[in-house]
Order: structure tokens, then C-alpha cells, then sequence
């Protein structure tokens, strides 16, 4: 987990409902625009699911900057980390 002297936003995180189930095929917001990305990431604490920083449009930053859920994580196979928006930390899980 995150080193508590840098980051907070990972402790007690309870498990969400995954948007994962609908938007399997990919990101939620390229999806509907008919528009490619990257990689998947999925918010951590509403289940949203979006395109990755080296996509185009730039999802899941932007669900952070509209909501402040600070926390998401990878969904790529065999990933296995999380990030911090707020304090710019990455977690290995």
C-alpha cells in the first residue's frame, strides 16, 4: 500500500460496484464517441471506468478533475497497481 506519509487516499477504500461489466470492451466515454484509447483505468471509488493518461482524451483525469475521487487503478491484465491523483503516488497491490 501507499506510504502513509505521502498518501491517505488509499486507506479505507471500500469496495465499489465496477462499471467494468458494462464497458468491458473498453473506456466508457470512447466508447460512446466511437473514439480509440490506451489503456483502462477504473476509479476506485465509484467504479467509473476511463481511457488512461497516453490516450487521447484523457478519461480517467478528467472524471478526477470532476468529482476529486482521487484514487484509480490499472485494469490492464496481469497489473496489479493503483495511483494517486491528489499526491501523484503510485501503489503496488
Amino acid at each position: 500500500m501507499a506510504d502513509p506519509a505521502i498518501c491517505h487516499h488509499f486507506e479505507h477504500l471500500k469496495p465499489v460496484q465496477s462499471a467494468r461489466a458494462g464497458y468491458a470492451r473498453g473506456c466508457q466515454e470512447c466508447l460512446r464517441a466511437g473514439q480509440p484509447w490506451v489503456h483502462l483505468r477504473e476509479c476506485l471509488i465509484c467504479g467509473y471506468v476511463g481511457c488512461c493518461d497516453q490516450s487521447k482524451n484523457h478519461h480517467a483525469k478528467r472524471h478526477f478533475s470532476a468529482t476529486q475521487h482521487a484514487v484509480m487503478r490499472s485494469v490492464e491484465p496481469g497489473e496489479a497497481w493503483g495511483w494517486c491523483y491528489v499526491d501523484k503516488v503510485k501503489v503496488e497491490f
